[in-house]
């Protein structure tokens, strides 16, 4: 389970090969550690975020921080994710 970076006290992580059929390129968010149902947001083919679910129940407020952080940040991650996974799927950005 990777570490992509830490925004205060919320973690951004992945696990690598998640799942079978392999999903898109995402990252988990959790407060104090990495949990199994941290909260889900796909990232883009253009860098833009996209949220699966809260299951970590992070506010409103502090998950729209979070989510400018990993935008700015979203070529750092896919690139981690590049590296750690041979097969990888990107979403298309909407026209």
């Amino acid at each position: 389970m990777p570490q992509v970076f830490k925004i205060g006290s919320y973690w951004v992580y992945f696990w690598s090969n998640e799942n079978d059929p392999l999903e898109p390129i995402h990252v988990h968010v959790a407060e104090g550690r990495p949990r199994e149902n941290g909260t889900k947001i796909w990232i883009t083919a253009g860098g833009k975020c996209l949220l699966e679910n809260n299951n970590s129940q992070i506010s409103e407020r502090a998950l729209r921080n979070i989510i400018r952080v990993i935008e700015a940040r979203s070529d750092e991650v896919i690139e981690m994710w590049k590296n750690i996974s041979a097969i990888y799927v990107i979403i298309a950005d909407a026209a």
